[in-house]
């Protein structure tokens, strides 16, 4: 397996591992707050543009489409391209493009940008916890990348109910002017701060193309893919059944969505502890988990204090993230960069799949509480495929030949 201590590093870092990790968790900052305060804003351009909110949700599916196909496209391609430069451009575009949709005429338009913005996420994010873990010792990759996505974390106590409370004060579109904005100081950031290297040695598209000859990095994405669709299932639809169901004033609204950010941020701080020292038996943990949040989801929405604890523990579940990024990167053995980036594509499939069943649910009459159920057994199917994924690993170890 590849070695990701600082030893390896092939220039020593200008700056601080810390402050690395931290320029690089401000643009993660930026992406989560466009990610998820899209969801947040939904009934605001929902109303704007003229459009139900089933028919809303697409926006978020659009979006998650273009990380689905940005991922790995722009990985591959970019392959020979050293990680800091990567960094830039991939931040660069994502700036560009979210500064568009607060300019976007109509709905369609608007389904556009929100794809191309997608485009860089996953790549960026793939490329920047390869970064954070070639700053630490092997058994601190976890913590590493947790430390990282801690930005995204904090995009949902700050950055998202800001741009909510944006979006019911002055209109929908400052959500994504905020996003531009923080985009671009990310770019700065990095610019300054991010470590001056070389491609890696042998770095190649064919090379990257190499993860997806191992069964197990499609085993993990598939956990992720369909895990994670809890999550998005019933964060999508939580500003309506907040403002419809639990029947809280618009203003609430925002300290909740802080709530589940808050939950997201202990989790990334917390749970990285625990997959350095057992990752696959955590992931387990985690996906039985968000399965019994999500189920609780259905029975405490009419109460706000309830569904804001509820809320909580959905987004402690967001740490299977960080788990399965680290997963991705023990099993690509060579081939890191794209499996870390698809890592991002699996969670941006699970960001359409869970809008699109849950809206479904919705819009066949179960009600604002359905897509809690919905949650609950995606996490589970997460869970039967993470079984699956560790049979094959106690097969391939019994059939290994002794020496």
């Amino acid at each position: 397996m590849p070695q990701h201590n600082r030893n390896t590093s092939p220039t020593r870092p200008a700056a601080s591992p810390a402050l690395v990790i931290f320029a690089l968790a401000i643009g993660a900052f930026a992406i989560g707050t466009t990610e998820f305060a899209t969801m947040s804003l939904l009934p605001y351009f929902a109303k704007d543009l003229g459009i139900d909110a089933p028919t809303a949700g697409h926006a978020i599916s659009a979006y998650a489409l273009g990380v689905v196909v940005g991922a790995p496209v722009l990985t591959v391609l970019a392959a020979r391209m050293a990680r800091r430069t990567l960094l830039l451009w991939l931040m660069s575009m994502f700036a560009l493009f979210n500064g568009l949709c607060a300019f976007a005429p109509s709905f369609e338009s608007l389904l556009v940008l929100r794809f191309l913005s997608g485009l860089p996420h996953g790549a960026y994010f793939g490329i920047a916890s390869l970064v954070a873990v070639s700053l630490v010792p092997l058994n601190k990759r976890n913590q590493a990348v947790g430390r990282m996505f801690l930005g995204l974390t904090v995009a949902t106590i700050i950055g998202v109910p800001f741009a909510n409370w944006l979006g019911h004060v002055v209109g929908w579109r400052w959500g994504f002017a905020l996003v531009a904005v923080v985009g671009a100081l990310a770019v700065a950031l990095i610019a300054l701060l991010a470590p001056r290297s070389p491609p890696a040695h042998g770095s190649s598209p064919l090379r990257e193309l190499g993860a997806l000859k191992h069964l197990q990095v499609w085993l993990t994405l598939a956990v992720g893919a369909i895990g994670f669709g809890g999550l998005f299932a019933v964060y999508t639809y939580l500003a309506d059944a907040l403002l419809l169901y639990t029947q809280v004033s618009p203003s609430t609204v925002p300290i909740v969505l802080a709530v589940f950010g808050i939950g997201m941020t202990i989790g990334n701080i917390v749970v990285p502890w625990f997959a350095d020292k057992a990752l696959i038996p955590t992931a387990a943990g985690l996906l039985l988990w968000s399965a019994a949040a999500s189920a609780l989801f259905t029975v405490t929405a009419g109460n706000v204090w309830a569904v804001s604890v509820t809320v909580f523990f959905i987004g402690m579940g967001g740490a299977l993230g960080t788990v399965l990024q680290t997963r991705l990167m023990d099993v690509a053995r060579n081939a890191q960069g794209l499996a870390a980036a698809l890592n991002h594509s699996a969670f941006n499939f699970a960001n359409a799949l869970g809008p699109l069943l849950g809206g479904m649910a919705i819009a066949r009459g179960y009600g604002w509480t359905s897509p809690g159920w919905v949650g609950s057994l995606l996490a589970l199917g997460g869970l039967a495929l993470l079984l699956v994924s560790i049979q094959v690993d106690r097969r391939s170890k019994t059939a290994r030949p002794a020496r």
